[in-house]
């Protein structure tokens, strides 16, 4: 069993599709016997995550920064529930306790804490793979930037091969499970 790091929306302004497909990554990866982390919220994307994940059997660990634990209604049903002081501190928390990490769509904090993990990464600071779920090509405007970044030299094709681009969710369950066990990102 791998610890999946799953960045997702917590709005709950979001249509029925992406609350669907939180709570599909989620089953999918209590399915396969993967423990889901989260960012420790309840509502959302977030919250259907940690629904269909438990729904189908599986153990969900999350991490809620102390300013956000009222606001995005902490996930108290969590197997475990950390409470850090700030974001840092629960991005780094999510980096340490993931083996891979799956990236669904979401906002300006999904896109946070997602170039965290890349960034991190492309130092070496740690060798986990990266999933970007770009269902319905949600992802394909930034994936045109990271081209342009790596047309103009900003970026190395290596750096961006870090983000594995996967269009549904067993495929984006099968891509980091077959990285976990080549045993590199």
């Amino acid at each position: 069993m791998a610890a999946i790091g799953v960045f997702c929306g917590s709005s709950t302004q979001v249509s029925k599709t992406y609350l669907d497909l939180a709570a599909d990554a989620g089953a999918e990866l209590a399915r396969r016997g993967h423990l889901v982390v989260s960012g420790g919220g309840s509502v959302g994307m977030m919250g259907a995550l940690v629904a269909g994940c438990r729904a189908a059997g599986g153990r969900t660990y999350g991490v809620i920064p102390e300013v956000l634990y009222g606001r995005e209604i902490a996930d108290v049903g969590s197997d475990e529930l950390v409470v850090t002081a700030d974001m840092a501190e629960r991005k780094n928390r999510m980096i340490a306790t993931a083996d891979a990490f799956l990236t669904l769509p979401g906002g300006v904090g999904t896109m946070d804490e997602l170039f965290e993990v890349w960034t991190t990464g492309h130092l070496g600071l740690h060798h986990k793979p990266i999933a970007l779920l770009s269902t319905d090509g949600f992802y394909d405007g930034l994936m045109s930037y990271v081209d342009t970044l790596v047309r103009d030299r900003f970026l190395s094709a290596d750096a961006r091969d870090l983000l594995r681009v996967v269009h549904d969710v067993p495929a984006a369950a099968d891509v980091l499970e077959a990285a976990l066990a080549a045993g590199s990102h």
